[in-house]
């Protein structure tokens, strides 16, 4: 099987800094998504994010830059190994950059996902950063 990648960004009204913290921060993922999440923040470290169904491992950091991790959801097939999340932070007017590189996910998977960043990251994560 043949892995598929997207690439996505959207500008989030605060900074790398701020969104960076939120990230690597159980109590603040939740918020920022909506939905329970765990981290552990540091390179090795296990994360879960909307209640179980995303979990992974930290694979680098670089504060208020960039976080790399492992990521799979319960969807995918038990053989199928991890994907690779790659955020992405830049400062820019009106906030910060977020772009996501999010490789070696299963065939005929990519829109679903795509979809689901839109859904369940960029719009909760707009909202939450602009205090509506």
């Amino acid at each position: 099987m043949k892995a598929e990648s997207i690439v996505m960004s959207a500008v989030i009204p605060a900074g790398a800094d701020v969104i960076y913290k939120a990230w690597m921060s159980a109590k603040e993922h939740g918020a920022m998504t909506g939905s329970p999440a765990t981290v552990v923040a540091k390179v090795g470290g296990r994360y879960t994010a909307w209640d179980g169904y995303i979990s992974g491992t930290t694979l680098e950091l670089a504060p208020a830059k960039r976080i790399v991790q492992s990521w799979r959801s319960t969807e995918f097939p038990s053989d199928v190994p991890d994907s690779r999340l790659e955020v992405e932070l830049f400062p820019v007017k009106g906030g910060t950059r977020v772009t996501l590189k999010h490789s070696d996910l299963p065939t005929g998977s990519s829109a679903e996902y795509k979809k689901g960043w839109i859904d369940y990251y960029f719009t909760p994560m707009e909202e939450y950063f602009s205090g509506k």
